[in-house]
């Protein structure tokens, strides 16, 4: 088993080093390694989550200062910020930036280098460029050296993780009722699009907007779905033959319709807005459009069964991926910590707290990296 002595991460754009390879590359970095992390671009057209940290005009800077922060929180040794304009990557020629990375690892001599696979993690278009782009640096240093980097793309395979499972299992285990807030139903809705589109979690991701008097939740019908309520108010009532009585109500940043999905059995209450509200909803499956509400609907496989565990990782070792490539799948459970605090100095783009969701969901979720390393590397391993 080899561990690289140094490591160089060639990403798009700041915060991908974290989805990529945050894990891996705090691992090397506790057990010696030297890491440096490479973005093309400033990032400078992403999002503003919010404006008392950048505008428009300093975002590019910010954004900067943040890869450097969640670097050194990783124990990367160093950063590198190419000139580039974010989102214009797959327009420029490809030798340019092939030459560009070509004399940067010709320059920094890694022993291993990360990049994006050939799907750019979900199609983004930079992401895609960069990964091609290095690939192309590589196979020109291989040509030139007898003695060239591994290279590992990255790899993200499909998970059958629950989200809205592994919340409601966390929310019926702690003492008392869940209080949030609207800083914590922020935190979640940008938390839960960031899973899903990486495909470290499986469930349909919404926000939903319920006038006033709608019934969000019918007592009786099964459990499908878990609900966390981002601006209103909702009234919850148990019916009792013809009667109905109000149990309590529930504000922003609190949940509802967890328990019946931890336990398998029908809702216990009905939920209505009271007012205008909205709801980020996690569903472990996407919803018919001819799902049926009530005791006695029948859901057609929109969910009602949600016990779905997302399979065991393989071990820390290659494995077959095809007949020119094999697959890498490296433990990083105990970084997970780390790489959430890396997320988390991104602060622009993720403006979440490290210790807002449940560890063990963290775990199951970021605790392996995998990566794609070409046919000639296929008997290099790391640890």
């Amino acid at each position: 088993m080899i561990r690289p002595e140094r490591v160089v991460g060639v990403f798009a754009h700041p915060d991908d080093e974290v989805f990529c390879a945050g894990g891996t590359i705090a691992k090397w970095a506790a057990a010696g390694s030297e890491a440096i992390v490479v973005s093309a671009t400033r990032g400078e057209t992403g999002q503003i989550r919010d404006s008392a940290i950048a505008s428009r005009r300093t975002l590019g800077q910010v954004r900067e200062q943040e890869l450097r922060k969640a670097c050194e929180l990783l124990g990367a040794a160093g950063t590198i910020t190419l000139d580039h304009v974010d989102g214009q990557l797959a327009e420029l020629a490809p030798d340019v930036l092939i030459d560009e990375i070509t004399a940067l690892l010709d320059e920094l001599r890694p022993d291993a280098v990360i990049t994006f696979g050939h799907d750019g993690a979900y199609g983004h278009p930079d992401h895609v460029a960069i990964g091609i782009a290095t690939v192309g640096a590589v196979d020109r240093l291989r040509r030139r050296h007898k003695a060239v980097p591994v290279l590992l793309r990255s790899h993200f395979p499909a998970r059958s993780m629950s989200l809205a499972q592994r919340l409601a299992e966390w929310l019926v285990s702690i003492e008392g009722r869940f209080d949030g807030s609207g800083a914590y139903g922020r935190a979640l809705t940008l938390f839960a699009e960031e899973s899903t589109t990486m495909r470290f979690a499986s469930d349909d991701v919404r926000i939903e907007w319920f006038p006033p008097g709608s019934m969000i939740v019918e007592q009786g019908e099964p459990a499908t779905s878990l609900c966390l309520i981002l601006s209103g108010t909702v009234d919850v009532v148990e019916e009792h033959g013809d009667s109905t009585q109000l149990m309590r109500q529930l504000g922003e940043g609190q949940y509802f319709g967890e328990l019946g999905l931890t336990r398998g059995r029908p809702r216990s209450a009905s939920v209505i807005a009271n007012g205008n509200v909205t709801c980020l909803v996690l569903s472990p499956n996407r919803p018919t459009k001819y799902a049926g509400r009530g005791a006695a609907a029948n859901t057609y496989g929109s969910g009602s069964d949600t016990r779905v565990r997302c399979l065991t990782p393989p071990t820390e070792q290659g494995e077959g991926a095809g007949n020119a490539d094999q697959l890498l799948t490296i433990d990083v459970s105990d970084f997970v910590g780390v790489k959430v605090a890396a997320l988390a100095a991104h602060r622009s783009q993720y403006p979440i707290e490290p210790d807002m969701f449940p560890a063990s969901m963290l775990i199951e979720m970021y605790g392996y990296e995998h990566f794609v390393v070409s046919n000639q590397h296929a008997a290099w391993a790391v640890s």
